[in-house]
């Protein structure tokens, strides 16, 4: 080793062995924590640690590189002095906290969604009031950070304390190195990928062997996907032609190959409809579906009250995505979800089409609907915008940081449609609910779960609200012309050990009608973006349609779609596809609930799940309204 690399080693060695302790320990403790679904991956979990190391090494060089500016600006005589020590114990202190807080928050972050820092982290940075309040809500901040600012103290006063080498290098010397390691960074900008982490079929391995500072910020220049450019493709006549049988479009074109008139065989009726989308609501918390906690007592009653959807999935891991597939009855596109993109106005809708039909359409929202833009996308589409914002101080009773307590928002729903009702016009209510979600906050007294002690909590508070929303609704002249549905936005958690786990977006649906829809089990395999033409269908509702969906009442999709931003899967009874950046595709066998990674996928199938991806990203013109 060079004097002038022996020299800068012994200034960075403090800061590289911290950081790198900080890694070993949370990836140590992530292995740890799910070791029961790790058992079966051998020596891949050394691999995990040395591909980590890559990762770590990647990352730290480019947190040197501030560090190296600082030594070249400072005067060599300087150098080793009680203000270098000072400056450096300083700069140690920031660095060191910074460590431990984002070790502790990927504890956290992992304990919500299974994953490193990804797409998820990148969008709650822009929405800091959210996502800081629910922080402040749900854990012991305080305690915390007074913790890792004590922890990083002492190793700085160490780092203080200890031998500095007086004699610096000559200015020309400090410049190469910091030019150097300039051109090592780009390198490594260019050279490694998060891709590296792909070390096995266990998806949770995969995540440990990575580096959450790295995701975070791959995922922040990669937020962005462009279908054309990173999926595999067909071409676009003949995907145009797959989509079209796939949806019994016959004729002739119109400006959009989707484009196709909808006639009901029944007689249009001017039903109410209140869709319900409920925060994070699993299939696996109701008892039809396994669950003994008896967390849902109300809507277990409800199933046999209700048209019942069995084999209902998620199309995405958000809430976004989930109100782009019920709304635009469309497949999910990779990165943003609609909702969240630019230009997303005048798109087929469902409220679009009941707007036509002269309803009162409205979203309705327990929080701040500027929150992952959905007021602008409601508004654009065909909907008024009912949010936290427009109730009075009066009407929220309870309220935590991401909105209103779920009765306060039900009795907003309610007053909405006593107005809609006097006013002698139909309405349509696209309701989001808050309250099962992080800190899990609610009234007292409602339920026999304190408030703020977990999911469980949230769960049976929601089906408690629920129960309650319907109780009141009889009451009113509205209810019996009235066509309630409860549907999840995603589930709870979409992490599995695969990297598309199905079981995971499994979802219930119910739609409940008294003297309208005739109870009984749907056992159809079916989509979010199903939902909407079935509506329509069961109203007996005409219209002009872009839509992707499927009729449930009349037709057997057999098909559904799941995706996590870079990943678009397409199951069916037989297997997953899924599609993946760079023009990758995966078959996985299924037997029962159990898929396993396969050879080829079979050519029909994988035509079918690029021309419904290929297709959806095509919104812009396929879907926009003429």
């Amino acid at each position: 080793m060079t004097p002038t690399l022996k020299y800068y080693w012994q200034r960075v060695k403090p800061f590289f062995l911290f950081f790198i302790a900080c890694e070993t320990l949370i990836r140590a403790v992530l292995m740890v924590h799910e070791w029961k679904d790790l058992q079966d991956v051998g020596a891949g979990a050394i691999g995990a640690f040395v591909v980590g190391y890559l990762f770590d090494v990647t990352v730290f060089c480019y947190f040197t590189l501030p560090f190296l500016a600082y030594m070249l600006l400072l005067p060599a005589r300087l150098h080793g002095s009680r203000k270098d020590k000072v400056a450096t114990a300083v700069v140690f202190f920031l660095m060191a906290f910074v460590m431990l807080f984002s070790a502790t928050g990927e504890w956290f972050f992992w304990d919500e969604f299974q994953s490193r820092y990804n797409f998820i982290a990148v969008d709650y940075l822009v929405y800091t009031r959210e996502v800081v309040g629910n922080i402040r809500e749900s854990y012991p901040v305080g305690p915390l950070m007074s913790a890792m600012a004590v922890v990083a103290g002492f190793f700085a006063f160490r780092v203080f304390s200890g031998n500095f080498p007086a004699a610096a290098p000559d200015r020309r010397q400090r410049l190469g190195t910091l030019a150097g390691m300039t051109a090592l960074c780009v390198a490594l900008f260019f050279g490694v990928s998060s891709s590296y982490g792909n070390i096995s079929a266990n998806r949770y391995l995969d995540e440990i062997a990575r580096n959450g500072i790295y995701e975070l910020f791959s995922a922040f220049n990669n937020n962005a996907l462009s279908y054309d450019k990173f999926y595999t493709k067909l071409p676009d006549d003949k995907a145009a032609a797959l989509l079209r049988q796939e949806l019994g479009i016959d004729g002739e074109k119109g400006e959009s190959p989707l484009d196709h008139k909808v006639v009901s065989k029944a007689p249009e009726h001017k039903y109410n409809l209140v869709l319900i989308t409920v925060e994070s609501f699993s299939g696996d918390y109701l008892k039809i579906f396994g669950n003994q906690d008896g967390l849902t007592p109300h809507l277990d009653k409800l199933v046999d009250q209700s048209m019942f959807f069995t084999h209902l999935y998620a199309t995405g891991t958000r809430t976004v995505y989930g109100l782009s597939a019920i709304t635009l009855a469309m497949p999910p596109v990779p990165g943003n979800a609609i909702v969240r993109q630019p230009e997303n106005g005048n798109l087929a809708s469902l409220g679009g089409v009941l707007k036509s039909k002269g309803y009162d359409t409205k979203f309705i929202y327990g929080g701040y609907g500027y929150f992952d833009n959905m007021n602008a996308f409601f508004a654009a589409n065909g909907y008024d915008i009912v949010d936290r914002n427009s109730l009075s101080n009066d009407e929220i009773t309870f309220a935590n940081v991401w909105g209103v307590a779920d009765e306060d928002l039900y009795r907003r729903v309610m007053k909405e449609n006593d107005d809609a009702h006097k006013a002698g016009k139909p309405f349509f209510d696209m309701v989001m609910t808050t309250s099962n979600h992080r800190p899990f906050t609610y009234p007292d007294g409602r339920i026999d779960i304190p408030s703020h002690t977990g999911r469980s909590g949230g769960v049976k508070y929601t089906d408690y609200t629920i129960d309650q929303f319907l109780n009141e609704a009889k009451k009113h002249p509205w209810f019996d012309n009235t066509i309630f549905v409860i549907v999840a936005d995603h589930t709870a958690g979409s992490a599995g050990k695969s990297e598309l786990d199905p079981l995971k977006y499994h979802i219930p649906m119910f739609i409940y009608a008294p003297g309208i829809v005739k109870p009984g089990k749907v056992d159809k395999m079916a989509s979010q973006v199903d939902i909407a033409p079935t509506l329509l269908s069961l109203m007996g509702v005409s219209y002009q349609s872009r839509f992707y969906g499927k009729d449930l009442m009349t037709e057997s999709p057999n098909r559904a779609f799941i995706s996590n931003y870079q990943k678009l899967g397409y199951m069916t009874k037989d297997g997953l596809i899924i599609l993946k950046p760079v023009d990758v595709s995966e078959f996985y066998t299924r037997k029962d609930d159990d898929f396993a990674l396969a050879g080829k996928p079979p050519q029909d199938m994988l035509d079918k799940a690029i021309a419904y991806y290929q297709g959806a990203a095509k919104w812009k013109t396929w879907s926009r309204q003429p």
